[in-house]
């Protein structure tokens, strides 16, 4: 179901276009790429210039490589539009710094910790927590969501309709229902 129709006219003034695609590669390993892109429908002052509309004040990038174990082996950002040239684009090899990493195991805790405040780009550290879940439908295209392999699936009680008690579980995965929530 959409959005209800807004209720008073309006003039849209900004457009964040944000994509993650996910690749298997042919090594065995997998690359998750995510790309962020702020535009605006006029043209807009700032400080270091002009941006004409429809022109990025900001596009950047992000890319890991990982594991079977969604651990980070290798790790690349890059800014290739920004407000302050020069500046902005000084920040990305740091985020080299997510090698070493897993993508499920305290990962967006570790990512605040590293890129806080003046240590990171904003726009670049909003993209990097969004790569867990793009690996897990990256993923999930190569495992059926079922799979009856003993181990309860990774999506179970990480959302309010896949809670252990709840009627989908019961009714998609069987084996990990756990009947009618106490209380």
């Amino acid at each position: 179901m959409p959005l209800p129709p807004p209720t008073a006219e309006r003039t849209r003034m900004h457009l964040r276009s944000v994509q993650l695609d996910g690749y298997k590669r042919s090594d065995g390993c997998w690359d998750i790429e995510a790309r962020l892109v702020d535009v605006k429908d006029h043209d807009y002052p700032l400080s270091s210039g002009l941006r004409k509309r429809g022109e990025a004040v900001h596009d950047m990038s992000v890319r890991v490589t990982i594991d079977a174990q969604m651990n980070i082996l290798d790790a690349a950002a890059c800014v290739d539009g920004m407000p302050y040239l020069g500046f902005c684009d000084r920040i990305a090899p740091d985020y080299q710094q997510l090698i070493g990493l897993n993508l499920f195991h305290g990962f967006r805790t570790d990512v605040k910790n590293l890129f806080r405040s003046t240590r990171g780009c904003s726009h670049i550290s909003e993209l990097v927590t969004l790569l867990p879940t793009a690996a897990l439908q990256t993923f999930a295209s190569d495992v059926r969501d079922n799979d009856d392999s003993g181990h309860k699936p990774y999506q179970l009680d990480r959302c309010h309709a896949l809670e252990s008690h709840s009627d989908a579980v019961q009714r998609y995965y069987p084996r990990w229902y756990r009947g009618q929530k106490p209380g």
